[in-house]
């Protein structure tokens, strides 16, 4: 484990992502659960990571893979209960492992009990927890120009009440209004519940969202220079947004973790929310969306070392996750060593997405199978364990949620057998990690990608 003092140690750690859906089921319905994850810890001992991510637990209203939250402080009964989250983070720390826990605090689901409130009535006392305004043309179409991450108009229309609410995701997302500090104080209060409950940190999703033009005015052409933001948008990455991080961390304190997912592609951009008081580490996209090419990869990574090397700041690096195709998907399969190599020898605090230790590539999901709207599937399929009918995930009876890939060698227990396998040299950079200065305090961990000179 890491040998910094407890406020730090996430400097120079792994942290693995676990998608719980898929990781491992423990009672045979054919859905990955926490009591699953507590079952396969030893696993990420025997990697060398030091923290584990998991995608939200919380219950949710099934539209975008638990990122539509229905309550902040439960546990989704598809994953277990609270107390199954209590046995995960014993077992976890037990291990020397640490949790953190996913928090969505731009939006809820629209079946969330506040968003059900705040639609009841124009004058309900919840009305202005969420973002709503009359629409143009007589209020037929959308207050403002805003598209949708998803594709389309980024308000839906309300039938009760003649208005609009704001939904940068898919419709059954409605977006929290951040300027309400009872909305701020709601979304604190939540992490403070798990932060009890032995969570030792939190991934932070879409934080660029937190702060919106509170006028709606239309986003500008992409030409135009828009004087509110730097990036020429109105609806993300305002310029409150850090003043929005540092109210989360004085409400948590500075003994947690806090990483975030800050969706811009200037990484000038993403280390305004970085530092102290603010974020302690922040995704760097523009690696993680590369094409695989080292010249280009080094080229990122230095702009993110003029960033963060002279004051501190760590980068955090990642290949894959469950909202992009896998690595060997993206830049071939025979690439994987390569990408593994260059992410777990770089300087800072690399997040590694689970399969990814064993090259896992993309599963085909025929449409009859589909779950999720925008075709992200095949990289939420379930983690093959053996060679075994179902592949060790569930039992042999029960039909897992996703299908499951070729798993005849590409599982956990072949590799761990084959010293030649990516899992033996993921466990070998990392123990590599280890006796190196990784945190990068001294300099001693690389910041140049190897196959550059």
């Amino acid at each position: 484990m890491n040998t910094e003092p407890e406020e730090r140690w996430w400097r120079g750690a792994v942290i693995y992502q676990i998608y719980p859906r898929s990781f491992a089921d423990s009672d045979g319905d054919g859905v990955g659960d926490l009591d699953g994850v507590t079952g396969r810890l030893d696993h990420l001992v025997d990697l060398g990571v030091d923290a584990l991510w998991l995608t939200p637990i919380n219950p949710s209203g099934g539209a975008d893979g638990g990122y539509d939250v229905t309550d902040y402080t439960d546990v989704d009964p598809v994953y277990g209960d609270p107390a199954a989250f209590d046995r995960l983070v014993h077992a976890a720390h037990q291990r020397d492992l640490r949790v953190l826990v996913d928090i969505v605090p731009n939006h809820t689901s629209d079946r969330h009990p506040w968003f059900i409130e705040s639609r009841s009535s124009r004058s309900n006392a919840r009305r202005d927890w969420y973002v709503w305004a009359d629409g143009r043309e007589g209020g037929t179409a959308p207050p403002n120009n805003w598209v949708s991450t998803f594709a389309g108009p980024a308000w839906s229309s309300d039938a009760r009440t003649k208005q609009w609410f704001l939904t940068s995701f898919y419709p059954e997302q409605a977006d929290l209004n951040w300027e309400n500090p009872e909305v701020r104080a709601a979304l604190t209060g939540a992490m403070r519940f798990w932060r009890e409950r032995g969570a030792d940190g939190f991934r932070i999703d879409v934080v660029q969202r937190l702060s919106k033009d509170p006028l709606l005015r239309d986003n500008p052409p992409p030409a135009d220079d828009a004087e509110w933001a730097a990036t020429g948008r109105y609806d993300e990455d305002g310029p409150l947004g850090p003043a929005r991080i540092a109210e989360v961390r004085r409400a948590l304190g500075d003994d947690v973790l806090l990483l975030g997912e800050v969706w811009v592609l200037e990484v000038e951009r993403t280390y305004r929310y970085v530092g102290p008081g603010l974020l302690d580490l922040a995704f760097a996209f523009p690696f993680a969306m590369a094409p695989w090419n080292p010249r280009l990869l080094m080229t990122v990574v230095e702009q993110v070392e003029r960033l963060t090397a002279a004051d501190g700041r760590l980068p955090t690096y990642h290949l894959s996750n469950h909202d992009t195709p896998r690595a060997g998907t993206r830049f071939g399969p025979g690439t994987v060593r390569e990408a593994l190599t260059m992410l777990l020898t770089l300087r800072g605090t690399p997040v590694l997405y689970q399969g990814d230790e064993l090259g896992l590539l993309d599963t085909p999901v025929p449409s009859e199978r589909a779950v999720d709207r925008v075709g992200r599937d095949g990289a939420r399929t379930p983690m093959p364990w053996d060679a075994s009918p179902n592949a060790g995930f569930t039992g042999s009876e029960a039909e897992p949620w996703l299908p499951i890939g070729e798993h005849a060698t590409t599982n956990v227990a072949s590799q761990a057998e084959d010293p030649d396998s990516v899992l033996a040299l993921c466990r070998r950079l990392i123990a590599l990690r280890r006796r190196s200065d990784a945190s990068g305090e001294e300099g001693a961990a690389s910041s140049r990608p190897p196959g550059t000179s």
